[in-house]
């Protein structure tokens, strides 16, 4: 199978190493030029045989029969301009980033085949330009059906579970519940997980959590009070030592995802009529956290 990543970040760089271990033709889509392309594992590391393509335009790049795009939300746009290459007509493209609405984000950029959300539980750091150390966490959640038979085929299953959902709609409200408290909290506190243990925190996450709750209700997600209080338990789950996505970014002085996280849930509360002043108050310190020039 012929399998193209987009991306050669965290997320990306372990799922080009599950599709190279499957045995696949893998390859992986950069921005920026890097020499090669490094998985850490459990004290091990091992230097990935895939194709690094920089350019687009360049010739002898042809279209994948699966497409894993990583890129962060904000960058899509930019990144898009690889799917005009790796699109056939049969080609499944796998939205493996955060946020809602995956396939609508996606299809104005497809010229052929079709999109699906790939949500991944998967904790993982990119260390330096090309190398990435995968900490714990190895399930992609997708549509059921065949585009998880399609996938599932495209990774080792030894390294990544493929699990199919019914309801994909209630899975990805599920997916950015993690997001919305470890997220903003570790990059406005510069702290790991295990600030979650902090005084006062927790209680913070649950008010956020059930504001959000309120909001994936009104939009048709099966959501209760039980999925807050999953997602409470299982914060530290990877590690109090682990980060998360946006602190990584911020560290790295990157463009924070917060208005794909937290502001898609100020937004639809605001359509639904629903007070969210929690959720509120942390998109407004995450703005002002990129107007202040500190993070991007």
């Amino acid at each position: 199978m012929r399998v193209a990543v987009v991306g050669a970040g965290a997320i990306g760089t372990v799922l080009a190493d599950a599709a190279c271990s499957a045995g696949h033709e893998v390859t992986v889509c950069v921005r920026s030029p890097i020499d090669s392309l490094v998985i850490e594992r459990a004290g091990a590391e091992r230097t990935l045989p895939v194709a690094l393509a920089i350019d687009p335009s360049a010739p002898g790049l042809a279209p994948a029969e699966v497409v894993w795009f990583t890129t962060k939300v904000n960058d899509t746009a930019g990144a898009a301009v690889w799917l005009a290459r790796l699109c056939g007509p049969d080609t499944l493209v796998a939205a493996a980033q955060n946020g809602l609405d995956h396939e609508a984000r996606l299809a104005p950029y497809l010229p052929s085949g079709k999109a699906v959300p790939a949500l991944a539980y998967i904790a993982a750091e990119r260390v330096a330009p090309g190398r990435v150390r995968h900490l714990a966490g190895d399930r992609i959640v997708v549509p059921a059906g065949e585009a998880e038979q399609r996938l599932a085929k495209s990774l080792d299953g030894e390294l990544l579970v493929v699990r199919g959902v019914h309801d994909m709609r209630t899975a990805a409200w599920q997916k950015l519940f993690g997001n919305l408290v470890a997220n903003p909290i570790t990059t406005l506190t510069m702290r790991r997980i295990g600030v979650m243990r902090a005084p006062g925190i927790e209680d913070l996450a649950r008010g956020l959590l059930l504001e959000a709750a309120q909001v994936a209700r009104a939009e048709g997600a099966q959501i209760g009070d039980g999925d807050v209080e999953a997602v409470l338990a299982s914060t530290t789950r990877y590690g109090e030592a682990t980060g998360s996505s946006m602190l990584y970014d911020r560290l790295a002085g990157l463009p924070l995802e917060h208005q794909h996280l937290t502001g898609e849930v100020v937004r639809r509360a605001a359509r639904h009529g629903i007070p969210v002043p929690l959720n509120a108050a942390l998109l407004a310190l995450l703005d002002a956290l990129d107007e202040a020039g500190e993070a991007g």
